[in-house]
């Protein structure tokens, strides 16, 4: 254990766990590289700790959401920028547990879930949301927190993390925070610091797309091939663009709709180079 400012920084699940409670505790599970938008999470959760609670951070790049071939190893791990940043942020608990304290090399057991991981990004991802939902079940069973903050530009994994607290009888409230934009309308995201200057200036289409597909909906357009078609036609007007999927789908089961509807989600993912870059809108 160590300390940065008032913040306690825990690397072994030991600590993490013998750490008594001095009121609810809300947790911001990360994967580092902190930025504004994990600071409004932070902020959510402290405004649902209260004054009398405690937030805590987990940062863990965690090998089990990373497909072969991505970008694992490359992720950005900024371990002094992220101290400051939760010192700043008024974080209370960083929990930063090295690979061989979270995953035994023998290991065995994993949480998956078998319906909403089918679309979107599962779909184009096999496994990853078995390693999303295997960490987070245990940051949950490490740290006993009262209440969990996810951000909304990662809808799927919002939804799929519920749906796993549904159905494992989890006691942990789950609160959902709007995607934070950069100036440019861009979701703000650790990968965009991959980005080279000129596929930064074209990653604004996304939102671009997504406002249009927005705007016909609003219009009076009901057909999702329709609306999808147009979303694409705008991205592909960037020529460094390479479209992952877009998608419009049912908010809560995930699954591909033919016409728009309540409750509806306008997906995608896009590649900007070699980053891929996900957003999305509801409709009408």
């Amino acid at each position: 254990m160590g300390d940065a400012g008032c913040v306690r920084i825990l690397t072994t699940v030991v600590s993490a766990q013998s750490q008594a409670k001095s009121g609810p505790r809300v947790l911001v599970p990360t994967m580092g590289a902190l930025h504004k938008a994990h600071g409004e999470l932070i902020r959510v959760a402290r405004e649902q700790a209260g004054t009398g609670g405690e937030v805590a951070v987990s940062i863990f790049v965690n090998p089990l959401q990373f497909e072969p071939g991505s970008d694992y190893e490359q992720y950005p791990r900024h371990a002094k920028g992220d101290e400051d940043f939760c010192r700043r942020a008024g974080v209370d608990i960083l929990f930063r547990p090295r690979l061989a304290e979270m995953y035994a090399d023998d290991r065995s057991v994993f949480v998956e879930e078998t319906l909403l991981s089918r679309t979107l990004c599962g779909k184009a991802r096999p496994g990853h949301f078995r390693g999303v939902c295997t960490v987070v079940a245990k940051l949950f069973n490490i740290l006993s927190p009262d209440a969990a903050v996810f951000g909304e530009k990662d809808f799927q994994q919002l939804a799929i993390i519920r749906r796993m607290l549904r159905d494992l009888n989890f006691k942990i409230n789950i609160i959902a925070a709007p995607t934070v934009r950069e100036e440019d309308g861009l979701a703000c995201s650790s990968r965009n610091q991959y980005l080279n200057v000129e596929e930064r200036k074209q990653a604004t289409v996304l939102r671009k797309a997504l406002l249009k597909g927005a705007e016909r909906a609003r219009g009076g357009e009901t057909s999702a091939a329709r609306i999808v078609s147009s979303v694409r036609e705008t991205i592909e007007q960037a020529p460094l663009t390479h479209i992952d999927y877009v998608d419009l789908v049912d908010a809560k089961n995930l699954q591909s709709i033919e016409v728009v509807r309540p409750n509806s989600l306008l997906a995608l993912a896009v590649f900007l180079g070699k980053t891929r870059l996900i957003d999305n809108i509801r409709l009408p």
